[in-house]
């Protein structure tokens, strides 16, 4: 094991709490973004990322717009830094007016080197409960990237499934973006800095958020089975999706609708995102 390694585990089991009003109007804003029209006091399932947002001031930001790192998050010294996925369950919905409570704990640290360089996968590990009650479970996977080497070749991108039973085809431009990323306090400039995110971190565009495409995923759940209800989701980003390029979201529910494969395809039909649901 690295020094390196060594220092990076020494954030392992850190856990920090925050607390949030789950107020209306994230919902209504996040509900205009994605073109529904919601009804209730609860909140839908992954609009949860709506709140316990970090407010880090501005002299505490890094280059790319995220806080910096060492403080929660382990000082992982790579440049690029993507959501690569997660799993979540649900036990009951967070209602507007609840006062809730997140705890969030540094769960695994993983350091690896593959083809394209240094990879570090943090797991962060969150409860979300309101009135003494369990609300929600999750594992967010965060991946951090060395910076793109000058004459590498980028992996060769997977086809997506096929025989998919729902389907949406969804252009995210640079609006949606903008308002995901205002919504979600998202300070990240891969999603907004069409400058930054091509010339320093090397992707040929805006990038489509992770969570943003995962929300989707739910949502085409959501529109296709109205009446269900999301027990567990767990997905995984595979490649970059773009903005101004049109992409698919799928789905493919089992024979007796308990379970759903759910994926999502760029413009060339190649693999962005994979993911499974359960409902009751």
């Amino acid at each position: 094991m690295s020094a390196s390694h060594e220092k990076l585990d020494d954030w392992l089991g850190k856990e920090v709490v925050t607390e949030d009003d789950i107020t209306a109007f994230p919902l209504a804003a996040m509900a205009a973004t994605l073109d529904r029209t919601e009804n209730g006091d609860t909140v839908p399932p992954l609009w949860h990322w709506l709140y316990f947002l970090p407010t880090a001031p501005l002299s505490e930001v890094g280059p790319d717009g995220h806080p910096r790192r060492g403080g929660f998050l382990p000082p992982v010294p790579l440049p690029r830094r993507m959501w690569a996925g997660g799993r979540l369950t649900f036990h009951a919905p967070l209602k507007v007016g609840e006062r809730a409570k997140r705890t969030s704990t540094i769960a695994n640290i993983d350091d690896k080197t593959g083809r394209a360089g240094r990879l570090v996968f943090v797991t962060v590990q969150h409860a979300i409960e309101a009135n003494g009650e369990l609300k929600l479970e999750e594992e967010h996977d965060i991946v951090y990237r060395d910076a793109p080497q000058e004459g590498a070749r980028p992996p060769h991108p997977a086809l997506a499934p096929e025989g998919e039973t729902w389907r949406r085809t969804i252009d995210a431009d640079a609006v949606m973006l903008f308002r995901y990323s205002a919504l979600t306090f998202n300070g990240h400039r891969i999603h907004y800095d069409y400058p930054y995110v091509t010339q320093v971190e090397g992707y040929p565009g805006l990038i489509v958020h992770g969570p943003l495409m995962a929300t989707l995923l739910v949502d085409l759940v959501r529109r296709e089975q109205p009446d269900a209800t999301l027990q567990s989701f767990a997905f995984k980003a595979v490649r970059p999706t773009f903005a101004g390029q049109p992409f698919t979201v799928c789905g493919k529910p089992s024979a007796d609708g308990k379970t759903v494969d759910l994926w999502a395809k760029d413009h060339e039909g190649y693999l962005t995102m994979s993911a499974a649901a359960t409902l009751a």
